[in-house]
């Protein structure tokens, strides 16, 4: 990989007529002159695959749209999939429609993929962004959630997967992160059957398992918050639990599909599937719903204190 090599930007988008132009906006905008941008339509019924196409019929040597026969709707992994199996370049970026990337961006990552050539992927903070709205109100909601590592550190296979897991370190947001195609390929891309928020998780899993990842706390993004988005509609309708348990119990099938056999891996995801199995039973709407939460979470904390590795495994069946 060389400070000249092609980055493939992949933007999936549904229905994003309101924020795709300032998404793709940014892409345009990078100080890295070297990418490619896939846009991938997940079957918009709205402008948006207007304004990919003519952004495409603009710039066609560097823009390309892509869609599903039929222009259907096949979830974001297999959207994410489909601009995967038609990148160019030696590592790959993702950008959601709603977001945007700072211009340094693309320069800054890969400038650090190419000072650590053992790195499968880079990750940085992120700005969640309030802000855009422009009022006044939401100004002051902007953050960006400290990241729980050390950053400038390469993290080899699995460490940085059993922190994220048990919310010990941030999980990064896909506008985030810089990977190196041949890994993306080499793990089979996003999991397809994962369609809901935790998509990105199990792309993390899988790269976390094989390949090492390197830690930037550089802020070169913005998770636009607003109350369209999949994530947010998620967490209101009280799918959020199910999402995760769906995740967590195909991540545990998956380990032992690949022959990954990491003991103290396999006690936190069983740790986790417990943890939210016994959260389903309670309703969210439930005044007593945050105090068993903690109460639980207190008790697993405690757990971990006390009780030697031995017990532990036996307890949760490793």
């Amino acid at each position: 990989m060389s400070d000249n090599s092609l980055v493939s930007a992949i933007v999936i988008f549904l229905n994003a007529e309101a924020y795709i132009e300032e998404a793709i906006n940014s892409v345009l905008a990078q100080t890295y002159p070297h990418w490619e941008l896939l846009l991938v339509d997940d079957g918009s019924a709205d402008g948006s695959t207007q304004i990919a196409r003519q952004y495409a019929g603009r710039y066609p040597d560097k823009i390309r749209y892509l869609e599903f026969p039929d222009h259907q709707n096949r979830g974001r992994s297999a959207a994410r999939n489909l601009g995967i199996s038609h990148a160019r370049g030696q590592t790959i970026a993702f950008l959601d429609a709603d977001d945007v990337w700072l211009p340094e961006k693309l320069a800054h990552q890969v400038g650090l993929m190419n000072d650590h050539p053992e790195a499968g992927m880079v990750y940085g903070n992120t700005l969640y962004w309030h802000s855009w709205t422009g009022r006044p109100e939401d100004q002051k909601r902007d953050y960006h959630p400290n990241l729980g590592v050390d950053a400038g550190i390469l993290y080899r296979p699995p460490r940085l997967l059993a922190l994220w897991l048990q919310g010990k370190a941030a999980v990064p947001c896909p506008c985030s992160l810089l990977a190196r195609t041949e890994a993306v390929r080499r793990i089979g891309g996003f999991a397809e059957s994962i369609t809901g928020n935790y998509e990105d998780q199990a792309f993390y899993a899988k790269m976390c398992l094989v390949e090492s990842i390197l830690v930037s706390d550089q802020v070169l993004d913005k998770y636009r918050q607003h109350q369209t988005s999949h994530t947010y509609l998620t967490e209101i309708s009280g799918l959020s639990r199910q999402e995760r348990l769906h995740f967590l119990t195909w991540l545990s099938r998956y380990l032992i599909q690949q022959g990954h056999e990491d003991p103290q891996l396999q006690l936190v995801v069983n740790r986790e599937i417990w943890f939210v199995t016994r959260l389903e039973q309670v309703p969210s709407s439930s005044q007593a719903f945050n105090l068993i939460r903690r109460t639980i979470k207190w008790l697993l904390r405690l757990e971990e204190r006390i009780l030697p590795m031995r017990i532990r495994r036996w307890v949760w069946n490793v």
